[in-house]
């Protein structure tokens, strides 16, 4: 074999091995973009998760509260059913202050 060819064979496989450093450089460089992503995917998840449960227990305690107070101010005020309900909520709210 003459030294041309052996240095170019020599130069071919310099570039496959440099090609090869740069590959396993680059899949470093990306796992660990890919493991920063994925530990920051966990608490995020956990916000949006956090944030919908809030919104909707709002949104239904709003309507169920909104909903009790309108029927009851729909309601004829003088009469037994509506005393016996302020009585039981004066007795409610006085036990609760007695803990």
């Amino acid at each position: 074999m003459s030294d041309t060819a052996t240095t170019a064979d020599e130069g071919v496989l310099q570039s496959v091995a440099d090609a090869m450093s740069d590959a396993a450089t680059t899949a470093s460089g990306h796992a660990t973009k890919v493991k920063a992503a994925i530990s920051d995917a966990g608490p995020r998840a956990l916000r949006s998760l956090s944030r919908a449960t809030y919104a909707s227990t709002y949104v239904i305690s709003y309507g169920v509260v909104y909903a009790a107070v309108f029927v009851v101010s729909a309601l004829p005020q003088d009469n037994a059913f509506m005393h016996g309900f302020r009585d039981g909520g004066v007795a409610a709210r006085d036990a609760l202050n007695r803990r």
